[in-house]
């Protein structure tokens, strides 16, 4: 249960319609497993000790005591187990019947939830069997033990806090109000829902997209249990469909009909929904709901993960959407680029263009502004300006893209007025220290500023969010311009984008222009601003100097995303890049990444307009505030243990 994470399953045990003793048994062996694997919290469907399907004989004493008698047989057996299971029986009280589900743990019933409502499109016509429950907790006494009784309880561990469950039964979860918004809003942050839907088709797409879109609504994790082998097929078929899923993501499914096994875990991430809730100022908090409370207690310790954790989260993994999510950046950023040209009558954008990934994309931005605006692209100014680290390679990719996109190609070579600034301030040519870098940068940006104020233009910056991150960055030189239409992609997903740019300019028939975009993907990132060995290649590679780009967005993302802590960065970063990275080059970049976070935030108090594109942004005006002189101790403290 460290960093926040808790075991959940959903589980569909093979019944026998009203043979009790059976689906004890089948309970059982999966509660064995469950308690093997470490599972926390193990949801079985819905009147899983009869079966769902019992129909008329839901009303016999007969059956209602064989639940009951093998309910306390369950309690016994699991005396030991601290799994908290929850249960499912037909249960009267107060001469009512109630489709109800136990949540046990430890021998003991930590209370009994009733099911609200039986929606006029149940299949199984519940109306028929069971009352409808909507009273407030009130106590009863089941298996010799005095229990509350209702549908509004939240059941909270009393040694992780965010670990706060309820219970939502069969598809309540579908109704116009469901009891689980409501519930999470009195605080529960995980909804258990055991659950009898039949299989018809296209059954389970609705059910993971009711589900999925729930646990996004209401910022919490739901995991759905469904009843499957057994049942009766007099009218219906069961599939034992079950799902997990997280803010709107799915992390685990057991498909219809699946024959491999009878239960499903993942872990949820329970700190990760709590620090969203209060980032969300305006998520309602309705303690008015009165919702019992009933606590239980959990042992803290490291639960394994399983559960993916996915090394590029910037990027999908589905090639069809990774592709979709680069076309829809393009567009975001040439529109934002379109609207600011147009408001500042600009009459040119001026890019300075190295060769390299991002002055690229601004290129490929600027272009697609310009046909938005359906202006020539010889209103788009590239400006290469060699100096004493450019190479080659990098100044002809440079030319062949204005050309091949028909922009405006100009060449400054800045080498005479980098040396004649180096003598305006008496420094040596020879000492190759951040003065001799970063004189080339501050010098770029003042040529290409000064060539925007002679062409009525605008300079277009090129820096993007991972150099803003880590402050790869040279104040007032490349960190500024007129409008920085990169500042809100990562250095991973830049190189997406190109390359499916390389693929559309190859589909509609520029090869040319294809050639020279995958050439630029495979040069090494760097700034060009140390000189290149004896065979004219780059010796200053950015990722040498300060880490790998995947490893700093990784970091970035989960850091700023999710408010992760520096320990529970490593232990993902350990499953996300296993094999790849040893822990201690994970460790070591991401000391690096802190440090650099912390002392470069004075560049991000700065910056240029640029638009946003995703959920983590560094614009001091809306998306991130941090004072310039904060303390990184507490963060390099963490990792210090590690």
């Amino acid at each position: 249960m460290k960093n926040g994470f808790v075991k959940v399953g959903t589980a569909t045990p093979r019944l026998s319609v009203a043979d009790c003793k059976k689906n004890l048994s089948e309970i059982l062996n999966i509660q064995k497993e469950a308690q093997l694997a470490g599972v926390h919290l193990m949801v079985y469907p819905e009147l899983c000790l009869t079966g769902c399907t019992c129909a008329d004989l839901f009303f016999t004493g007969v059956l209602q005591s064989a639940a009951v008698k093998a309910l306390d047989d369950f309690l016994l057996a699991t005396r030991e187990s601290s799994v908290i299971s929850i249960i499912g029986l037909p249960l009267v009280v107060n001469d009512k019947l109630y489709n109800s589900a136990v949540i046990c743990q430890n021998g003991q019933i930590l209370g009994v939830i009733p099911k609200g409502t039986m929606p006029n499109y149940n299949e199984h016509s519940e109306g028929r069997y069971f009352a409808s429950y909507t009273e407030t907790v009130t106590e009863i006494s089941l298996c010799g033990q005095t229990v509350p009784f209702g549908a509004w309880q939240i059941f909270t561990s009393d040694s992780l806090p965010s670990f706060r469950f309820a219970v939502e039964i069969g598809t309540e979860a579908y109704s116009p109000l469901p009891a689980s918004s409501q519930l999470c809003t009195a605080g529960a942050l995980l909804i258990a829902n055991p659950t009898a839907m039949a299989q018809t088709v296209g059954a389970e797409d609705f059910q993971r997209l009711m589900v999925t879109s729930q646990s996004a609504r209401c910022v919490c994790a739901y995991a759905s249990a469904g009843c499957g082998d057994g049942e009766s097929t007099t009218d219906l078929v069961f599939a034992g469909y079950s799902l997990v899923a997280e803010n709107g993501k799915l992390l685990a499914e057991k498909p219809p009909f699946f024959e491999g096994t009878d239960w499903i875990a993942t872990e949820i991430d329970l700190e990760r929904l709590s620090a969203e809730r209060r980032r969300l100022t305006d998520y309602p908090h309705q303690p008015e709901k009165k919702c019992h409370t009933v606590s239980f207690h959990t042992d803290l310790q490291e639960t394994p993960l399983t559960r993916f954790v996915d090394p590029h989260p910037f990027i999908p993994s589905d090639p069809a959407s990774c592709a979709r999510r680069c076309d829809s950046i393009l567009m975001i950023q040439a529109k934002a680029l379109a609207q600011r040209m147009t408001r500042a009558y600009a009459k040119a954008a001026v890019i300075g263009i190295s060769g390299g990934l991002d002055s690229c994309l601004a290129m490929l931005v600027a272009a697609n502004a310009m046909d938005l605006l359906k202006r020539p692209h010889t209103d788009i100014i590239g400006v290469t300006m060699p100096c004493f680290g450019t190479t080659k390679r990098t100044k002809s990719n440079a030319e062949l893209l204005c050309t091949e996109l028909g922009a405006q190609l100009r060449c400054v070579n800045i080498s005479a007025s980098v040396r004649q600034h180096f003598a305006d301030i008496g420094h040596e040519e020879s000492n190759r220290n951040v003065v001799y870098e970063n004189a080339q940068a501050r010098e770029r940006t003042q040529v290409i500023m000064d060539i925007a104020n002679m062409e009525g233009g605008l300079v277009v910056g090129t820096g993007d969010l991972s150099e803003l991150a880590l402050g790869w960055a040279t104040y007032n030189g490349d960190h500024m311009s007129m409008y920085g239409v990169n500042g809100g992609v990562p250095k991973t997903l830049i190189r997406h984008i190109v390359a499916t740019c390389a693929d559309h300019a190859e589909t509609n028939g520029k090869p040319r222009l294809a050639e020279v975009l995958r050439d630029i993907l495979n040069t090494p990132v760097s700034p060009e601003l140390l000189p290149a060995d004896q065979n004219g290649d780059i010796t200053q590679k950015t990722e040498d100097l300060v880490g790998p780009y995947e490893l700093h967005d990784f970091y970035l993302y989960n850091m700023l995303r999710w408010n992760d802590t520096p320990d529970k960065l490593f232990r993902l970063a350990k499953i996300a890049f296993a094999g790849r990275y040893s822990d201690e080059i994970l460790l070591m970049w991401l000391k690096n990444f802190v440090r650099r976070f912390f002392t470069q935030q004075f560049k991000r108090s700065c910056l240029p307009d640029g638009p946003k594109v995703g959920s983590v942004g560094f614009s001091p005006r809306g998306d991130w505030k941090m004072p310039s002189d904060a303390s990184s101790k507490l963060w390099l403290d963490v990792i210090e243990t590690l």
